[in-house]
């Protein structure tokens, strides 16, 4: 088993380009606009937080990030290069918003699903020889799963679920990790649990992070950038600069009061 990186194979060629480059990018469906004039970059190495009101256009955002969307104007670079132009995408590892919402009936084992990743990136021909098995291993044991790979995915809980789709993503040994709301209908401790994994990903093992969430005091605690949307950008920048310049108040209104929320593992 190599060193390094939970499913980061080799460090990321910093010569092309950062992850994502967003340059005056709009979406509009059915004439109605999603998203207007959007612009940032995501550099190597940020853990950057997307937050808004609901229907604010975080997911469009995101899936326009990913290519599952075409930008009605304006244009996403991944990795300095056009979607049309990008091939590598197993360098990313995505996690939707629907991730845990499993059939419990469905017969695949927690190592089944997790092995889905090893397969996206050698190719869905590839048998899956030592070196994955190494990898599968190496990535259920860091995201805590490794004692109930054996298990059917429907028995687990929310929280356990969770960790098996960020499990697959891993282990296509991205670069990048992007996840969608994954916080969604999973209880308080489980919810923690996952902000832990995501400071490991980041802190210890070198993961860039882009994650859509309506938590918004953790995000302030936890993220090193962030994207405030209300489908134009109100504000992309470090969670200090936000509080100091009042974009929470623009995003959500005179009504909104945060709550301090810190977890023993915050940075700082």
């Amino acid at each position: 088993m190599t060193d390094g990186p939970v499913a980061a194979g080799l460090p990321p060629n910093r010569g092309d380009g950062p992850p994502f480059r967003v340059q005056g990018v709009s979406f509009r469906y059915d004439g109605a606009s999603i998203v207007q004039d959007i612009s940032f970059v995501v550099e190597w190495g940020d853990f950057v937080g997307i937050i808004g009101p609901n229907g604010s256009g975080k997911s469009t955002l995101l899936k326009l990030l990913l290519g599952l969307l075409k930008p009605t104007e304006g244009t996403v670079e991944v990795c300095g290069k056009s979607l049309k132009d990008f091939r590598e995408w197993h360098r990313i590892g995505y996690v939707s918003q629907r991730a845990t919402h499993f059939d419990p009936g469905f017969p695949a084992t927690v190592r089944e699903v997790v092995s889905q990743g090893r397969t996206a990136r050698a190719g869905l021909f590839h048998r899956l020889g030592p070196s994955d098995r190494a990898v599968i291993e190496k990535t259920l044991d860091e995201v805590g799963i490794l004692s109930m790979q054996h298990r059917l995915v429907g028995n687990l809980s929310g929280g356990q679920q969770q960790r098996v789709f960020i499990a697959r993503a891993l282990a296509q040994q991205p670069e990048i990790l992007v996840l969608d709301e994954p916080t969604i209908g999973v209880d308080p401790e489980a919810h923690q649990q996952f902000f832990h994994l995501m400071r490991q990903l980041h802190d210890d093992k070198g993961l860039t992070i882009v994650i859509v969430s309506h938590e918004v005091d953790v995000m302030m605690s936890e993220v090193t950038r962030l994207v405030c949307l209300n489908r134009s950008l109100l504000f992309y920048g470090t969670p200090e600069q936000c509080l100091k310049d009042q974009c929470l108040l623009d995003l959500y209104g005179e009504g909104f009061h945060r709550v301090a929320h810190r977890h023993p593992w915050a940075k700082g």
